[in-house]
C-alpha cells in the first residue's frame, strides 16, 4: 500500500502529472476502490468532487450518486492502467493528488489485483 503523499506516478503518466505538480496540488485520500459487476473500476475520493472530469476526454467519468470517478470496462487496458489514468486525470485536470491509504477500502478486488493496482509500475498507459 502507498502512504498518503507518496509519489504515485511513473512511466508515461509521470511527465503529465509532474508538470501539473509544479503548481500547488491538493491531496485527497482514496476512500474506496471497487470493481462493479459490469466490470467498471470506481475510485471514490474522500472529499473532492470531479463532476466535469469528462471534459478531459480521457474516458474517465464521474458518478454523482456514489461520488466516484470511474473507468469503462477494461478492453485493451488493465485495471492498474485505468487506475493510473483516473489518478492522472484528477491530477492534471483538477490539481488533486489522490492517494491510497491504509484506510482505503477494496471492494470486489482480490488481494493480488489490489497489489497490482497499488503498484505505480503497473499504471503505464497512453496518458503521457
Amino acid at each position: 500500500m502507498l502512504r498518503s503523499g507518496a509519489h504515485l506516478f511513473s512511466g508515461p503518466i509521470a511527465s503529465r502529472v509532474e508538470r501539473s505538480q509544479s503548481a500547488h496540488m491538493i491531496d485527497d485520500a482514496i476512500e474506496s476502490v471497487e470493481i462493479r459487476e459490469d466490470g467498471r473500476l470506481f475510485v471514490k475520493p474522500a472529499s473532492q468532487n470531479f463532476s466535469l472530469i469528462y471534459r478531459a476526454a480521457l474516458e474517465v467519468g464521474w458518478d454523482p450518486a456514489t461520488k466516484s470517478l470511474f473507468s469503462p470496462k477494461p478492453r485493451e487496458w488493465t485495471y492498474p492502467m485505468w487506475f493510473g489514468q483516473i489518478l492522472a486525470a484528477a491530477a492534471t485536470e483538477y490539481g488533486v493528488q489522490l492517494s491510497l491509504t491504509p484506510a482505503t477500502r477494496w471492494v470486489n478486488i482480490a488481494g493480488d489485483l489490489q497489489s497490482e493496482i497499488a503498484d505505480p509500475a503497473q499504471w503505464k498507459g497512453p496518458a503521457a
